[in-house]
């Protein structure tokens, strides 16, 4: 014991009187900072929650909760700094095809499974050269697993793309067993999600087909989120 005080820098006494709870607890909490730094170093924009969640899951245990555990990423500098960067509009809904209504907004229909919910969208990549140069990649998302089904990587916002992803979400999804009768794809109402051959596809297969009505990103959350975690701890991160 008098060697572990020396180590912190206190008396026996004044140990005694803090209590070993206090001292056990600034121990972990320097593990859990230098597991932090090591996880910052290979995912350095990995999000505050997140790296809550791999916490616990590495420690088994955190003695202090996640108010706690956010003030030591504030204490230790590690908080992250969000850059504002410009918008590349990937939605066009001036078109002359169907534009299906919203089943999913304000239904308060709770997912118990896989496959009862799609999300789709598509974002862009910034490419190295001169120019405004991208290449643009169509997810689908099963909205209760949060796993990304279906994805396409394109050099255009071509329709061809779109219908890819979509087409290796449903294989993956049946050669796992799963049925897509009655799935709700959602998706805002841009010209790729809206034409023929897509909702072909989706309706041969029994899916129920959804669209945002305005261009409020909150209509389509899931698919808004999983975009900005690819590109906020991932994709920004290189020059492609």
């Amino acid at each position: 014991m008098s060697l572990v005080c020396r180590l912190f820098g206190v008396t026996r006494q004044s140990y005694y009187q803090r209590g070993e709870s206090y001292y056990v607890r600034e121990s972990y909490k320097e593990l859990v900072y230098h597991y932090l730094l090591s996880v910052r170093q290979d995912m350095p924009s990995v999000g505050c929650f997140k790296l809550y969640e791999m916490a616990k899951a590495h420690f088994g245990i955190l003695p202090f909760g996640r108010d706690a555990f956010f003030g030591l990423l504030r204490e230790k500098g590690l908080m992250l700094k969000i850059k504002k960067r410009r918008r590349v509009k990937t939605t066009d809904s001036n078109h002359a095809y169907r534009k299906y209504p919203d089943l999913v907004k304000g239904s308060g229909r709770a997912l118990t499974s896989a496959c009862q919910l799609w999300v789709s969208d598509i974002t862009y990549i910034p490419l190295k050269g001169e120019g405004r140069r991208f290449c643009y990649l169509s997810l689908v998302t099963d909205a209760y697993s949060r796993k990304i089904v279906g994805w396409q990587l394109g050099e255009g916002l071509q329709y061809k793309h779109t219908e890819q992803a979509l087409r290796n979400a449903i294989d993956q999804s049946l050669s796992q067993g799963f049925s897509l009768q009655g799935l709700i794809h959602h998706s805002d109402r841009g010209v790729q999600y809206a034409y023929p051959e897509y909702t072909r596809l989706l309706t041969s297969h029994g899916c129920r087909i959804s669209m945002t009505q305005t261009g409020d990103p909150r209509d389509n959350p899931i698919a808004e989120r999983v975009n900005g975690i690819l590109k906020t701890e991932w994709l920004n991160l290189v020059l492609y």
